[in-house]
């Protein structure tokens, strides 16, 4: 019997900063966590933060990438456990912001890592260690 693989799910920001040349700090933390996980296939993602991705790095970083080489991105990332963002995602979500008290597209991240059955949430916009039934949230650059 195999031992089930335990997925990191990886948040927009974490994907963004290995792309993004302007951020010297993050980008080498970010490039080594994103290789860790191609190397053990362990890292699942959304449609939502695939999405994210897109239209950050070619519109709102200091040194945009060229269309092609995000759409390449994504492509090469979607290889990776993908959560679809459908009906359902969005109603849980929207039960989970209320309960918890937090915002809606962070929730939404939050319902898709659970729902891929990751164990940790990589994510710098979130509490460190705040754990959501089996999944806990990681802010690798702190």
């Amino acid at each position: 019997m195999s031992t089930p693989a335990r997925l990191t799910f990886v948040d927009t920001k974490v994907l963004v900063y290995a792309h993004d040349s302007t951020e010297p700090e993050r980008r080498p933390v970010a490039q080594r966590l994103l290789l860790d996980l191609w190397n053990s296939g362990n890292g699942a993602l959304s449609t939502q933060v695939l999405q994210e991705f897109y239209s950050t790095t070619t519109c709102r970083i200091r040194q945009p990438l060229r269309p092609a080489v995000a759409r390449t991105a994504v492509a090469q990332y979607s290889e990776w456990r993908t959560v679809d963002t459908d009906p359902l995602l969005i109603i849980s979500a929207a039960r989970m912001a209320a309960e918890h008290s937090i915002a809606f597209w962070d929730a939404l991240i939050i319902e898709a890592a659970l729902r891929c059955d990751a164990y940790q949430l990589l994510t710098e916009d979130m509490q460190d260690g705040r754990r959501f039934g089996s999944l806990t949230v990681r802010n690798p650059f702190k």
